[in-house]
């Protein structure tokens, strides 16, 4: 069994714990050596706690060994949280130079619910500068690559959680999301991914108040997934957008037989890869085979209205938050996020009401088409991944063409605008480099239980394996 601990998923391990056949010892020391083997290839953790995280282990070990407390749902599970999000004591520098001293004085409630959870934090997972870019680079930490190939990128901005997810280094992990950062990862990497709907898991000030910002699991599948959202979803007092009641994703969950679901193969607008296109093809095929309803369908969206809202409302909030480090210090950031600041300063308050109507009509015809299906799918990204040193400066080419724009590849926008959809990316194949390819799972606003029950019908039906091909 230990060669395959690595990649083990959260839910077998839990039952493997609890019936004693397993100790949370023996699968951390297993995920601790797997990451101390590939890290140097892989690049996918900020910092590191090993002998803590061994000390925790034995702790979760007596706990299962005695009588008393029942343990806890995520006890002596490795967990690998981005780091972005504060733990107190710990060092919070969003991958930036001007903050590579910066340690965080409180801890994020979701974060403080993995670890009151039995969870086990053994490694933070790297990001671009201020989680602004799609690729997972920065002068802080280096370049983060693909397991899978890695000459292209994870994705970003979640981009070391889904990496070591991939490479058999951590169990669980975390990721946030504000224009398709645990979406893009999850589909890059061939990992699952979900984006919960705005509110259903606090979040930090400010970004609480910012509809397009997410807080959401990664795991190697839909089960695992759904028990990190159970730990971190719930409403909380620190932040007045949490929903209540908090929604449990079921143990068992339904079939899709009789369900009725649109296939979006370019949601309209998007020039998409060929291979993904085919790939989410053979994704709908799947689920007609588990008894649902496809079929294909069209949205009246324009890229450049979907870019240009996504653009005003960065630049409201997301730009303006990085405060006096541009221009103060703009010769210590990446280029990326000089570039972003650059691009947020152009943005003016009368621009703010214009994007407001831009997001209302780009929704409108995404909630018409939701009211007659129980949920679409589409590719989550139009290409397979990015060049690992790609830079939003330069062109994504897609089919033999270049786009200047690069938001013209993040198929994830519209649904940071559309933000009480939730969305989880799946794997949906491979392409010819070897790189995996996403498919985004959309369903109505709040309606979180049908989005699993659909990943988990694709996920049963795709014969995804682990370790797949990834690296070893």
């Amino acid at each position: 069994m230990t060669s395959g601990l690595p990649y083990l998923p959260a839910t077998e391990a839990l039952a493997l714990f609890r019936a004693r056949e397993l100790s949370p010892v023996e699968l951390m020391t297993a995920v601790i050596e797997r990451a101390e083997a590939v890290e140097p290839a892989i690049n996918a953790f900020a910092d590191t706690f090993y002998e803590q995280a061994l000390s925790a282990a034995r702790t979760a070990r007596e706990r299962y060994a005695k009588a008393g407390d029942p343990p806890r749902p995520l006890e002596g599970i490795p967990v690998a949280v981005k780091e972005e999000a504060p733990i107190a004591g710990q060092r919070n520098t969003l991958g930036s130079l001007p903050l590579r001293d910066e340690v965080a004085r409180y801890t994020a409630v979701f974060a403080q619910r993995i670890i009151d959870a039995g969870g086990i934090v053994h490694a933070r997972t790297t990001t671009p500068e201020f989680s602004c870019a799609p690729f997972t680079w920065s002068r802080l930490w280096g370049m983060t690559r693909n397991p899978w190939n890695t000459a292209y990128s994870p994705g970003g901005s979640s981009g070391g959680s889904a990496a070591a997810l991939a490479a058999g280094t951590t169990t669980l992990a975390t990721g946030s999301d504000i224009g398709g950062s645990i979406r893009i990862p999850a589909a890059f990497c061939g990992v699952t991914g979900f984006k919960p709907p705005y509110g259903r898991v606090p979040e930090v000030e400010i970004f609480n108040l910012d509809h397009y910002c997410h807080e959401g699991p990664l795991a190697r599948g839909v089960a695992d997934c759904a028990l990190l959202q159970n730990v971190i979803a719930g409403p909380h007092p620190s932040d007045v957008a949490s929903i209540r009641p908090k929604l449990e994703i079921p143990a068992v969950l339904g079939p899709v037989a009789g369900m009725r679901i649109a296939f979006s193969p370019d949601l309209g607008c998007y020039d998409v890869d060929a291979e993904v296109a085919a790939n989410a093809a053979v994704s709908a095929d799947r689920l007609r085979a588990a008894g649902a309803t496809v079929e294909e369908v069209t949205l009246p969206w324009e890229l450049a209205t979907i870019n240009r809202a996504a653009r005003i409302h960065f630049g409201m909030i997301f730009g303006p938050s990085l405060g006096d480090l541009y221009p103060a210090r703009a010769d210590e950031l990446t280029s990326y996020a000089r570039r972003f600041a650059e691009e947020a300063a152009q943005v003016s308050k009368e621009d703010f009401v214009a994007g407001l109507k831009l997001e209302a009509g780009l929704y409108q015809p995404l909630g018409e088409l939701l009211e007659e299906y129980d949920a679409l799918i589409c590719p989550t990204f139009a290409v397979p991944a990015l060049p690992a040193e790609y830079d939003t400066g330069q062109p994504v080419e897609i089919n033999g063409r270049p786009r200047h724009d690069w938001l013209d590849a993040l198929m994830t926008l519209p649904f940071n605008i559309a933000s009480r959809c939730p969305v989880m990316s799946v794997p949906s194949g491979l392409s010819r480099d070897g790189v995996p390819t996403g498919l985004s799972v959309v369903g109505r606003t709040y309606d979180d239980v049908t989005v699993f029950r659909v990943a988990a019908a694709h996920e049963a039906g795709s014969g995804w394996t682990w370790p797949a091909g990834a690296l070893s």
